[in-house]
């Protein structure tokens, strides 16, 4: 993984064989992030994406093993107990057009992955909410 900052913005490349959410760990911290927003492109082989189910309140998980290309992926970066907290939604589409996603439990590059990280003055944390079962802003 390579990245670049300009100002409040940050440009990465994140390479083949690198999961997304452990490189995009590794550039908040270096460059400490607190508030921002995520967004990138690219092509992934393994995907492990979920759905909060909020009868049980437990997230269903699943795990996709295939060539994907990146359609969406965009998050939030917070803090929660003083430490980061990322929060991403992502959407891959298969060779046959086929759409899966969820919420980003990992991703791997096949190829590469383009990510731009926004970053926010201030700071947002999170809170546990005991009725819905997560994890919500807090201003």
């Amino acid at each position: 993984m390579e990245y670049k900052r300009f100002s409040n913005n940050i440009v990465a490349r994140i390479d083949k064989g690198e999961e997304i959410l452990a490189a995009l760990e590794n550039i908040i911290e270096k460059e400490n992030v607190a508030l921002g927003s995520v967004a990138a492109i690219g092509a992934i082989n393994r995907l492990r994406a979920g759905l909060f189910l909020p009868d049980t309140k437990v997230y269903k998980t699943n795990l996709f093993e295939r060539d994907m290309e990146i359609v969406s992926l965009y998050g939030s970066i917070t803090t929660k107990d003083g430490r980061p907290y990322i929060h991403i939604h992502i959407s891959a589409s298969d060779e046959n057009g086929n759409v899966v996603g969820g919420h980003l439990n990992e991703a791997v590059v096949s190829l590469t992955c383009e990510m731009t990280v926004n970053i926010f003055d201030g700071r947002v944390s999170r809170r546990f909410d005991d009725g819905v079962g997560l994890n919500l802003l807090e201003f």
